[in-house]
């Protein structure tokens, strides 16, 4: 009777075992492209949404003494980098308050900024009313709303 070798299908279920173990530790934001954003203050990671999470949207608080700072988004469009990218500020009846344009991204991490000053001036905030945090590009025509925006009179913003 002949005998039947195992030894090469036990080494490449064992070999599939561990790559499955191994990526699923792995982040989807970075490695494999995975669609996700990024809102920081001043450099500061203020907000953070991937997957699933892209739904819920957050409310950022924008206080007065950080109106000399910077807003920026790092929007993660699967790993490609953003074209044609635009942030729009919008009141809740979705009229267009603010809009910047930032050209194409070098590569997939780029941020696009914009001025806090800019956005905390705007009359609608000013009067305590919330305003919407858009984020569009040629990979995402349609934009994204990210979060909404409150001004507070606090000493930092706060997610």
């Amino acid at each position: 009777m002949k005998k039947i070798n195992y030894q090469p299908a036990v080494f490449l279920s064992l070999l599939l075992t561990i790559s499955t173990a191994l990526f699923s530790f792995s982040s989807t934001k970075n490695n494999f492209g995975g669609e996700g954003f990024e809102v920081y203050l001043n450099d500061k990671l203020v907000l953070q949404q991937y997957g699933k999470d892209m739904d819920q949207i957050k409310n950022l608080q924008l206080d007065q003494s950080a109106s000399n700072g910077q807003l920026s988004i790092r929007y993660y469009h699967c790993g490609k980098p953003g074209t044609s990218r635009i942030v729009t500020i919008k009141d809740e009846q979705n009229v267009v308050l603010k809009e910047w344009k930032f050209g194409d991204a070098k590569d997939a991490s780029s941020k696009v900024s914009c001025s806090v000053k800019d956005i905390l001036t705007l009359p609608k905030i000013k009067a305590g009313k919330k305003v919407n945090l858009y984020y569009a590009a040629g990979e995402l025509p349609n934009g994204r709303l990210l979060a909404t925006l409150t001004s507070v009179n606090k000493s930092a913003a706060q997610p």
